[in-house]
């Protein structure tokens, strides 16, 4: 009444205060006191020890059970349970000891559940201690000081009765200052799986056992004939190396019956290592890679692992299909990306372990379901999706757990694991504590399940976390080791609980896309996602068009793509997105290896001339299958030979540039621009185009004409100083009489001849006449013995060429390292300067 009379929100009045007090005490003494003359409670166990009476102090002492051995007894064996108490209270703990309790067994997987998150000291639920000899005492403990105990005794002083899932408790009694009697001070419980004989039926279980990583290879290879892979970091050597999670994985899956679900990207990045790769340093320099040996080790032993053992591979790089289905199967060419990453998973195992992979299967993140990622995991070619049980929702009428087998129509079978089994070593591994409990739980649950329905056999499937850590591995292997060995249930591979008959009276229904956990769809990736990945798709198929060795680029560029969208970047949007600007950033490098160099302006005087331009490749392999494509922006002006552009296909070998030229021909005077292009055969621009101008001096027929006539006047004015000069030197020797020199010019001498032009004459030392021949442009000065035009030789100069085509390359623009207009592999030794 006094509660009800306070205002919410607001504490109690003193007096209010005072008077509760009062009245808890008197009507909890008479309560304490019944309590204490009460008769044991419990199950029938011999002779049991009362129980001490409970106190609100019971979670003052820590309990943890580091072992329980074994984990799953039957008659005749010897149950030992070790661990550590640990007093977490401000006194100490004196008069104390430490017994086992065994309560009843558990009626439900549901009850497990429940006596699992159940805290502190139930009475009655918790049982009796077991009696005699079968504890530890403990004179003091200190407060904050943890202490060892072992407790061992034979089983069949628990006094278990018929099968069953037994809740098992360690209990520590004392007594503390403040509360001078005994009572329980702490507890930790468990769960003891009781299955003395073999089973009518057995449950058959299959437990997928991943090797999954996340993304550590980069798309860029070393810039050797080898193409060396790059890792972006090394954290991989220590997933592979003894200790390590994958080690672990390894070398626990060998001796476990168990269904290997192998990403093929983990094993492609393992291979690359084996055959030596560097490390992206921390100022961009690689580094030499350390795991080589480890490496090979690691494939080495897997190999051995998986021998006559059943594998399932997923599509290379384990893409996230939800993802896909809900953000990226309207980017065009997506999902046509998913088939080819399940064709290379299959040729990828084969090749690497030298088994033939299962890859019908496809396994959404967590399992989670809806119809469009059915969709788009069938899209792929597989016809078996793994699913959770906690996506297909049970009937309330349903009292047992259904076999895995669901079919879900358009002939696709969800196989569906069980969430409570999958989900049960998820927690931190490290602790033993939670190691042993964990391992106990399962066992309990499996138990549990083959006694709901004894004479019902089922398939059971486990599929745990991706990528579990090293001891989550190793207890997982522990509780499978348990499992085999058990009575009740019997190991089975994946293809065969998924080929197994379906229960009529389990659900089959898709749950609709509404239905999808929002905490899984924020971690999906964004549509981004999908179209860098098309677009960077689309630049790589462009580019490998024209290698001669397509093969070296587009499968580490199109492998990388793929782990673009791996499901191991759920959660990390960021990283992913980067990694993702990489590749697209290291393709562009390559794509830049391939272009047409710079030219400056030219200069072109004539009618016609070739103009060259220059294709440059600096990859470690040669090009094809490229056509140059010369455009006259002004054809009015200039044209390409006869026309607007001219094309000519290009091959460059490794290394090397080619120059190609072009005809044109000049129409008028002026500057003209001209754009060039290089184009993929099916017509594709391929890098950026390069634009010059050529400034046209084109001599028209008139400037020819009247640069003609000056010439010829200029000829007839030397001829007349020529006949001039003759006639003058012809007067004087007449005047002042013949002399020996005359006589012999122009006397008796039968062989003289006049020296007016007859032949023979050999008289051509006159300054006169040496003067008018040059000044004339005499044809001796211009034209050869044989009449052609002077090359120059004889003074040691080279010919002067008529028009820019004919001479060196233009300013600016390199020279080509092949022969002018060779469109063939460059001579051997013939580099481009980088």
């Amino acid at each position: 009444m006094a509660e009800a009379a306070d205002f919410p929100g607001t504490p109690p009045s003193p007096a209010r205060r005072r008077l509760r007090r009062v009245l808890a005490l008197v009507t909890g003494a008479p309560l304490l006191a019944g309590a204490c003359l009460l008769p044991a409670q419990g199950s029938a166990q011999a002779a049991p020890k009362a129980s001490p009476v409970q106190a609100s102090g019971s979670r003052t002492v820590a309990v943890s059970l580091d072992s329980l051995a074994p984990s799953a007894p039957t008659d005749g064996d010897t149950l030992t349970v070790s661990g550590t108490v640990v007093n977490n209270g401000r006194q100490p703990v004196t008069d104390a000891h430490l017994a086992l309790r065994v309560g009843a067994s558990m009626s439900s997987r549901t009850a497990i559940e429940t006596a699992a998150r159940t805290t502190g000291y139930q009475p009655g639920t918790d049982g009796m201690e077991i009696p005699g000899s079968y504890e530890e005492k403990f004179t003091r403990l200190a407060p904050g000081v943890a202490q060892r105990f072992t407790l061992s005794l034979p089983v069949s002083k628990l006094h278990l009765g018929s099968s069953g899932v037994y809740q098992l408790g360690v209990s520590l009694s004392g007594q503390t200052p403040v509360a001078p009697y005994e009572q329980v001070l702490g507890i930790e419980r468990t769960f003891l799986p009781w299955q003395p004989d073999e089973a009518d039926t057995r449950t058959k279980t299959t437990y997928l056992w991943p090797l999954i990583s996340s993304v550590h290879l980069a798309a860029e290879t070393a810039s050797n004939e080898q193409q060396t892979p790059v890792f972006h970091d090394d954290d991989l050597l220590k997933e592979i190396s003894p200790g390590g999670r994958l080690n672990q994985m390894v070398s626990l899956g060998k001796d476990l019956d168990v269904t290997w679900v192998i990403d093929p990207a983990l094993l492609g990045a393992v291979d690359a290592m084996a055959d030596g790769y560097e490390v992206e340093g921390a100022d961009g320099t690689p580094l030499p890679g350390r795991g080589q040996n480890a490496a090979k080790q690691w494939l080495a032993a897997l190999e051995d692992a998986v021998q006559d053992k059943e594998v399932v591979a997923l599509p290379f790089a384990d893409p996230d299909l939800a993802s896909l289905a809900h953000n990226g199967k309207n980017v065009a060419g997506t999902l046509s990306h998913l088939k080819d990453a399940t064709d290379v998973a299959a040729i990828t195992v084969e090749t690497v372990l030298h088994v033939t992979p299962d890859t019908d299967f496809a396994w959404p993140a967590e399992g989670a379901l809806d119809p469009s990622i059915v969709k788009v995991a069938t899209s792929a070619g597989a016809d078996k999706v793994i699913a959770r049980s906690d996506t297909f929702r049970e009937s309330g009428s349903l009292t047992y757990t259904p076999g895995a087998a669901r079919p879900v129509g358009g002939g696709t079978t969800a196989v569906v694991t069980d969430a409570t089994l999958s989900t049960a070593f998820q927690k931190d591994m490290s602790h033993a504590g939670n190691s042993t409990l964990a391992v106990q739980k399962f066992l309990a649950q499996s138990l549990m399940i083959d006694l709901q329905d004894p004479g019902k056999q089922r398939s059971i499937v486990v599929a745990p976390q991706r990528m579990p850590t090293a001891s989550q591995a190793t207890t997982m292997a522990q509780a499978l080791t348990a499992l085999q060995q058990s009575t009740w249930s019997q190991a089975q591979g994946l293809s065969g609980a998924a080929d197994a008959k379906a229960d009529p009276a389990a659900s089959t229904r898709v749950p609709a896309a509404s239905a999808y956990p929002r905490s899984l769809r924020r971690k999906e990736l964004p549509k981004s996602a999908f179209e860098d990945v098309e677009s960077t798709h689309s630049q790589l198929n462009k580019f490998t068009t024209i290698l001669t060795a397509p093969a070296k680029v587009a499968t580490p560029f199109g492998r990388a793509l793929d782990r673009g969208v791996s499901t191991s970047w759920r959660g990390r949007t960021a990283q992913a997105a980067d990694y993702r600007d990489s590749v697209a950033s290291s393709l562009g490098v390559l794509v830049q290896q391939v272009r047409l160099i710079e030219k400056s302006d030219a200069s072109l005087s004539g009618r016609s001339a070739t103009i060259p331009v220059t294709v440059q490749n600096r990859l470690l392999q040669g090009v094809d299958h490229l056509v140059l494509r010369l455009t006259s922006v002004n054809p009015t002006r200039m044209r390409i030979n006869e026309g607007t552009f001219e094309e000519q296909r290009v091959t460059v070998a490794a290394g090397h540039s080619q120059s190609v030229k072009f005809t044109t021909s000049a129409k008028a005077n002026g500057r003209a621009s001209v754009v060039a292009q290089l184009y993929t055969e099916d017509g594709q621009a391929y890098g950026p185009a390069v634009t010059f101008d050529v400034k046209v001096n084109q001599l028209t027929p008139t400037v020819l004409l009247v640069i003609a006539g000056g010439v010829l006047l200029l000829v007839l004015a030397g001829f007349r100083m020529y006949t001039q000069r003759k006639r003058a030197a012809a007067r004087q020797a007449e005047e002042t009489g013949a002399d020996s020199a005359g006589e012999d010019l122009n006397g008796d001498d039968p062989g003289a001849v006049d020296t007016e032009g007859t032949t023979g004459s050999t008289d051509d030392s006159t300054p006169a006449e040496g003067n008018a021949g040059r000044g004339s442009g005499h044809p001796e000065d211009t034209e050869g013995a044989d009449g052609s035009a002077d090359s120059g030789q004889d003074s040691g100069q080279p010919a002067a060429e008529s028009g820019p085509g004919s001479g060196p390359d233009h300013a600016g623009e390199p020279a080509p390292d092949t022969a002018s207009g060779n469109a063939d592999r460059s001579a051997t030794g013939e580099r481009v300067d980088r």
